[in-house]
This record gives structure tokens, C-alpha cells and sequence, in this order.
């Protein structure tokens, strides 16, 4: 069975590739023979769509490389040439990276997806709904809720398990004592965007409150979960820009970025790759097709192009 449906997906990506080609023309030439370095981060939309934008580009005749990328230092590698781009630039995450390396040189910004994005903490909308911290999604509702939120390695405190720290740094510790709720809660780091899913699930299995970090767009938008509302975020409000600290995160676009000398060396690719558009819902999808299906990433992209061909095929002509 599993060889069986190994072979289903193959087809699935060999198909997409030939309908691409047809569509774009069966003998269109390749552009540079140099590949097109994607990289790879740890979250599910994000590696989805690598391989879609990979399945993409090698339809259209290119070679394609896929690296491991450190999400923060990667604007850097593609400003020095070691990645060609990055199609998933979050402002509140990434966006001062992003900008740094563009005033360095090197760096361009190929556009803006019509998703919005939001990073913050949050609950699952069942915490609130069994009343497990009372006011929420107010986070002064927090100064009072902290022994529903116990774990083994919170040391009495209420726990925020953040994402990994290279994605933030301090940002969550900092707040929490901006806000003075340090007495009282205390941060963890997840190893990576698997560990928060897995704590979604433990604490719904054993009834707990949990309050971790997540995004939108992402599956968790269809499972329902709430951010919590923190101090409206405003531009140097954070320690890191000489602000308090208090304030939360903004709502933001998500970004395309590319190595200046991708236009020059793939211009084909560069121009589909321009063109690219997602929207929340799509990503959502890509990301519930290995977050809740369970599904490879590779075997995930292969799906995706598969059912969306009127989708993306337009951006190839």
C-alpha cells in the first residue's frame, strides 16, 4: 500500500510538471543552467511551498537546489548569493533582517502575497470557551488565570511555550516582564513548529490550558484558535527598537525576496516567481495537508499543484 501510494504521488509530480510544460511551451528554454537555491525552514508552509515554487521552476526547465536555512540569517545568504530567494518573509519575524540586508545591496523585493499575517501567542479558542482563564483574549486577563497553565517544567508558573529561539530571541521573556507577569508565567522554547503542534494536542487530550505560540495563515485558522490581545503594537515599541516592551505584535504582509542577480540569470523564473500570489487560505492548506493529512512535504507540494493547476499555471505564461 505504501509503495503503492508512493507511485500515486510520483505520477502526481511528473504529471504536474508535463502540464506545466505544455502550457508554457514543451521546448522553452531553460534559463540559467545554474540551480535556483530554495531554502528550507522548520515550518510546514513554508517547505510546502518551497517544493511547489521548486516543481514550478524545474517544469520550466531549471535546476533547482534545496538548502536548510537559518530563518533569520537566510536574507543574509541570499544578499551573498548562497540562496537565490525566500518566498516566505514574515514583517513582524523577519522583516528587519530583510531590510538590513537590502540596505547592505544584493537584496530585492519581488512583492507582497495578498495573505496578511499575524505572529503572536495565543490559545486554543476551547481554552476560553471552558472558561479556563476568564476575560481572555484580554491579556490583562492573564494577571489571574497563571494555575490552569502549569506544566512539569514551569516551576509553578504559568507556561507561554514560544517557537524555537532563533525566530524571536528574547522578544516573549521581555514582554512578560514589560508587562509584569513575570512573577507569575515564564517562557519556554520549543524545539521547533512540530513541538507547538504536539502541545496543542497534549493539552486538549488532558484538558490543561496552554498558551503557545502560532501564526496566521496557518491549519490552526480551521481548528479555531484566538491570539491574545496585547497593547497595540507601534513602530519602536520594542526593547529591541528602545521601546517598553509591552506591545504586541502587528499584523503584516508577507513578503517575497530574491538575490538582485536572479532577474539577470533566471529570467523566466524570475518573472514567474513575481508573480506568485498566495493567499491565506492557500497557505493554510499547504500547511493542513502535512499539519492534519500527515502528509510528506514533498508529497504535499506534488498534491497541491496537482489540484491547483488553474492556480499557478497562469504565473508560468
Amino acid at each position: 500500500m505504501k509503495l503503492r501510494k508512493t507511485s500515486m504521488i510520483r505520477s502526481l509530480i511528473v504529471a504536474a510538471s508535463v502540464s506545466l510544460m505544455a502550457a508554457t511551451g514543451a521546448v522553452r528554454a531553460a534559463d540559467s543552467t545554474a540551480p535556483i537555491v530554495i531554502p528550507i525552514h522548520n515550518w510546514s508552509s513554508q517547505i510546502v511551498m518551497a517544493y511547489v515554487l521548486g516543481g514550478m521552476f524545474e517544469g520550466m526547465g531549471n535546476n533547482v537546489e534545496y538548502v536548510p536555512a537559518d530563518s533569520q540569517a537566510v536574507y543574509e545568504s541570499i544578499r551573498n548569493g548562497d540562496v537565490t530567494i525566500s518566498h516566505e518573509v514574515w514583517q513582524s519575524t523577519f522583516g528587519k533582517s530583510f531590510y538590513n540586508a537590502m540596505e547592505k545591496g544584493g537584496v530585492i523585493d519581488v512583492g507582497t502575497h495578498s495573505a496578511t499575517t499575524l505572529e503572536e501567542m495565543g490559545v486554543p479558542t476551547w481554552v476560553i470557551d471552558e472558561g479556563l482563564c476568564p476575560g481572555l483574549p484580554n491579556w490583562e486577563a492573564l494577571k489571574d488565570c497563571h494555575e490552569n497553565f502549569t506544566t512539569p517544567d514551569s516551576g509553578g508558573k504559568g507556561r507561554w511555550l514560544e517557537g524555537p529561539q532563533s525566530w524571536h530571541g528574547d522578544l516573549m521573556p521581555e514582554r512578560l516582564t514589560a508587562l509584569g507577569l513575570d512573577d507569575k508565567w515564564t517562557v519556554k522554547f520549543a524545539g521547533g513548529a512540530d513541538a507547538l503542534w504536539t502541545e496543542l494536542a497534549a493539552a486538549k487530550k488532558e484538558k490543561r490550558g496552554t498558551i503557545v505560540f502560532n501564526w496566521t495563515p496557518n491549519f490552526t485558522d480551521a481548528e479555531g484558535f484566538t491570539f491574545i490581545e496585547f497593547p497595540p503594537y507601534e513602530e519602536g515599541c520594542r526593547i529591541a527598537d528602545g521601546g517598553d516592551g509591552t506591545c504586541g505584535s502587528p499584523k503584516g504582509w508577507l513578503k517575497k525576496a530574491a538575490n538582485y542577480k536572479f532577474p539577470k540569470t533566471h529570467p523566466k523564473a524570475y518573472t514567474t516567481f513575481s508573480k506568485v500570489d498566495f493567499s491565506t487560505t492557500q497557505i493554510g492548506e499547504m500547511a493542513a495537508l502535512v499539519d492534519i493529512e500527515k502528509m510528506d512535504h514533498k508529497d504535499a507540494a506534488a498534491k497541491w499543484l496537482a489540484d491547483n493547476e488553474d492556480v499557478w499555471m497562469p504565473w508560468t505564461k
